[in-house]
């Protein structure tokens, strides 16, 4: 919800009242990500979903939009600690393009970081930018040393 809420408003419900309004977009018939299952177990979540539902981007100098152009953005990325390093961000990414496309959208966008250093995991739960290039990724801007923004052009999802 960090994502999609105003800073006062997310701090406002920090915590379960945050939990149960991303429950209540759920029920209500939104797909706001995706999740990751390893033998029939939840591992991961990635969040995908047309940049215009992230309100927090329209405050940001380092993400603001490259252009005028419609995207839809990954915004972050959780696995289980157990089943990290295992390539699933890379899998989650390359499923948040195909369901993007499916939906429509031509532009899939990612924030990711590009530390110079080892980061806690913590740190990097808009994924690593080596990850959105393994995924077929390319950077389109960077206002940040370590902040770049990342596109995948989406063909259009075929029609029978």
């Amino acid at each position: 919800m960090w994502w999609r809420l105003p800073h006062a408003r997310w701090l406002a419900q920090k915590g379960e009242a945050n939990r149960k309004a991303m429950r209540t977009l759920v029920k209500g018939g939104a797909a706001p990500g995706l999740l990751a299952y390893l033998d029939g177990q939840a591992v991961g979540w990635c969040a995908v979903a047309p940049r215009s539902e992230y309100p927090r981007f329209n405050r940001s100098r380092v993400l603001k939009p490259v252009d005028e152009q419609p995207v839809w953005s990954v915004t972050c990325f959780f696995v289980a600690r157990a089943h990290r390093r295992r390539g699933i961000t890379t899998q989650l990414l390359k499923a948040a393009a195909q369901f993007a496309r499916k939906q429509g959208a031509t532009i899939l966008e990612g924030y990711p970081i590009e530390p110079k250093c080892a980061q806690p995991d913590a740190f990097v739960y808009t994924g690593l930018a080596s990850t959105f290039r393994e995924a077929g990724f390319q950077e389109v801007a960077r206002r940040s040393a370590a902040r770049p923004i990342f596109r995948r052009q989406l063909k259009p999802a075929r029609t029978r």
